[in-house]
């Protein structure tokens, strides 16, 4: 019994360092991204950095009224001094925009696949997908309050109207991008289509996907805000109407920019998702 164990605890070892040796690359990759990530974003930081204290030093100087234009300090100052009620408005808006890009996301998909798979829906849809984004969302956003009333749908439908265009047309262009010396391969092997589609061409059209999502995130925060100003009773968009007409100028642009930093955050995440999915890259 004891030779056994000792026979058996060195492959027992074995593998445990095989498992380390296989999570090791997928760690250098994230660590290696986060460098490059954290690089890139220098410069920029820096110009925003440098356009602050410009605008710091010309209220300063200037002596303009708060009302008219708050010094990025008071922009902070009273943020941080209403950061309880700045992050339920912000939870709500979130919360909006994840569930209008969850469903953008699967109609989007859903129209790709179809589009790629039957040239009459791909004639008769395309025309009108890319017609539906010459239509005024705005202008649609009220008469979604007025039938679906001021819950969480109609927010949802606007989200998703602002979004699904760039994954579904991103998603199609990935599938038909596919190597054609791999599809004959693939036939080659003997794969039929669903084979093929769900070990070749998917895989391949992620990162297609992944730079339409990335699109579409930055519209998503925007499409909540639109949604909430035609008729809602919380979120940033409300927040930034109600302190607009209180003439909180500071507080407006607290709101202002907590949007602009969400936006960034949700690109950030679709990015570093698409590290971890897409690992062949």
């Amino acid at each position: 019994m004891r030779g056994e164990t000792e026979a058996r605890t060195p492959a027992l070892g074995g593998r445990g360092r095989e498992g380390g040796a296989s999570a090791a690359p997928r760690l250098s990759r994230i660590g290696s991204w986060s460098v490059a990530a954290a690089a890139s974003a220098l410069p920029p930081a820096m110009l925003l950095a440098a356009l602050f204290a410009a605008w710091e030093a010309y209220v300063q100087v200037s002596g303009i009224s708060p009302v008219t234009l708050p010094a990025p300090s008071r922009v902070a100052e009273v943020a941080y001094g209403n950061r309880g009620v700045l992050w339920g408005h912000s939870v709500v808006t979130v919360k909006e925009a994840l569930i209008g890009l969850a469903v953008s996301l699967a109609v989007g998909v859903a129209f790709a696949l179809l589009i790629d798979a039957f040239a009459p829906a791909r004639r008769a849809l395309y025309p009108l997908l890319v017609g539906s984004q010459t239509v005024p969302i705005v202008v649609i956003a009220p008469l979604l309050i007025l039938w679906f009333g001021f819950e969480l749908t109609p927010k949802v439908v606007v989200v998703t109207l602002y979004t699904f265009f760039p994954v579904t047309v991103a998603f199609a262009s990935g599938l038909a991008a596919t190597d054609a010396e791999a599809l004959v391969l693939m036939r080659t092997l003997g794969a039929g289509r669903l084979r093929t589609l769900r070990l070749l061409r998917i895989p391949q059209a992620l990162p297609y996907l992944f730079t339409g999502l990335r699109i579409a995130v930055t519209y998503a925060i925007v499409g909540a805000v639109f949604a909430e100003w035609s008729g809602a009773t919380k979120g940033l968009g409300v927040y930034v109407l109600l302190m607009k007409n209180s003439f909180r100028t500071d507080l407006v642009f607290a709101g202002i920019f907590l949007i602009a930093l969400l936006s960034l955050l949700l690109f950030l995440l679709v990015g570093l998702a698409e590290k971890l999915v897409v690992r062949w890259r």
